[in-house]
């Protein structure tokens, strides 16, 4: 199974992972199943890192690369087809970032989260 990882449960996984429901716990760190994390959240967290509005252990340009591969959580590209495919989606959600992950997990991949409000889209979802 390939897995994508909301912003918020990259944080989870990092400092809380007590959070985690336990399906998500064990999916998370199966071995045989692939860890995304979006690019678009890199961009998350550096903008809300520069706005203060979240403390982490060091930058996100030098702190988070380490973490993400002690993990084995692969970077997922944002490309034209998934930038593109926002256009098409339905407003359920007006946060940017996670409207771009919905078009992301279009392409067979899981979104692991816990923002109810995704559930308004066709997009499989794993539970936090």
């Amino acid at each position: 199974m390939t897995l994508l990882l909301d912003t918020h449960v990259l944080l989870w996984i990092l400092g809380a992972p007590e959070r985690l429901s336990v399906e998500a716990a064990e999916a998370i760190t199966a071995p045989d199943n692939i860890v995304l994390l979006s690019v678009a959240s890199v961009w998350e967290l550096a903008i809300k890192q520069s706005l203060g509005k979240l403390t982490l252990p060091g930058p996100v340009e030098t702190w988070l690369r380490p973490e993400l591969d002690r993990r084995s959580i692969e970077l997922l590209p944002v490309l034209f087809e998934h930038a593109a495919a926002v256009r098409g989606l339905p407003q359920h959600h007006s946060d940017p970032f996670d409207r771009l992950l919905v078009a992301q997990v279009r392409d067979g991949i899981r979104l692991v989260t816990h923002d109810q409000r995704m559930a308004a889209y066709d997009v499989p979802i794993l539970w936090t």
